[in-house]
């Protein structure tokens, strides 16, 4: 077997292509093979199409396997290359971040060649998948323990217009809520390594706590969205119905608009994903487990924003997140 990262087809084959993305063994694993769907139909949009980078949310690759079922009868032009799953280990152990070395796949991009299993992934990404799109869809969620509404988002980027771009498209899912996030400055995160060579990344979060059919359906359909936005698929698209109602909203978060616990215990939301609160709503309560004497803690907005995240009943540490405010994004 090869000792270089490579693909088991070509990507320039017109039509339907189905092959794997080979990662080579190192030392502290056997090869990985990885399955890689793409559609070429010519000129057009080229897209990638990825889910799984973090293993305990499935709802990435669940939408991608759909879209593999559907997009041969429906895409017009154009490319669409679709790895369901970018860290087999991951998923297969159902863990955030791969099990065999500790790292967090989207931390360490563009990777290293010479390094661990969570670096070759993203080194063979970096250099044989990423080049041949203009545009990315990386398929994420919250996670099990957080109440999170369908969301595509994107991280504030220095070149204004790949900013517009960016925020345009990802308006473009008609998600509940579109969301600028500004996040701590983390090197190796695969959007960053994307924009800084203009390409066009969209984070796509898919709701949080369960994975249902309906969410799914939800999820699909916000993704449809975007393809015929992009011209790749014909159609109109539709605002979502999400808890009975259809809306959308364009949302900025800081840093520092997520609030912390200021001690461990059982946390009790008290407000829903996309509730406004004022100044001093409570947002949730924090019930201590080590004495029924002490009192609960009161956590309280810090300002006028909307919830865009808020823990799902669970036991928290010390200056752990339990929820993420926000605010409509000034333009």
């Amino acid at each position: 077997m090869s000792n270089t990262p490579h693909l088991t087809f070509d990507l320039n084959d017109p039509g339907i292509s189905k092959g794997h993305l080979v990662i080579p063994n190192g030392s502290d694993s056997e090869a990985l093979s990885l399955p890689v769907f793409s559609l070429n139909k010519g000129e057009g949009p080229r897209l990638l199409i990825t889910g799984g980078c973090h293993g305990n949310e499935l709802e990435g690759p669940i939408v991608s396997r759909r879209l593999v079922d559907w997009l041969p009868e429906a895409q017009t032009c154009g490319r669409v290359i679709i790895l369901p799953v970018l860290n087999l280990p991951a998923v297969q152990a159902w863990s955030r971040d791969t099990p065999v070395d500790g790292l967090n796949l989207n931390r360490v991009f563009p990777g290293r060649a010479d390094g661990s299993v969570t670096e070759r992934i993203a080194d063979a990404v970096s250099r044989l998948i990423l080049p041949m799109a203009d545009t990315v869809f990386d398929l994420h969620s919250f996670g099990p323990k957080w109440d999170f509404p369908p969301a595509s988002t994107t991280h504030p980027i220095a070149d204004a217009d790949l900013m517009a771009k960016t925020v345009r498209l990802a308006e473009a899912f008609r998600f509940p809520m579109t969301l600028v996030w500004e996040f701590h400055d983390t090197p190796g995160m695969f959007d960053t390594w994307a924009q800084s060579q203009g390409k066009v990344f969209v984070c796509v979060e898919l709701g949080g706590g369960t994975v249902g059919s309906e969410s799914l359906a939800i999820y699909e359909a916000g993704v449809r969205n975007a393809l015929i936005a992009l011209g790749l698929v014909d159609g109109k698209a539709e605002y979502l119905t999400y808890r009975q109602q259809k809306s959308s909203q364009t949302l900025a978060t800081l840093s520092s608009d997520e609030l912390k616990s200021p001690a461990r215990g059982i946390f009790e939301p008290r407000c829903s994903v996309l509730d406004e609160v004022k100044l001093g709503d409570v947002i949730g309560i924090l019930h201590s487990m080590d004495s029924l004497s002490a009192d609960s803690i009161y956590i309280r907005a810090p300002t006028t924003s909307i919830v865009c995240a808020i823990k799902s009943g669970v036991h928290v540490d010390f200056n752990e997140g339990v929820a993420l405010l926000a605010r409509p994004l000034k333009v």
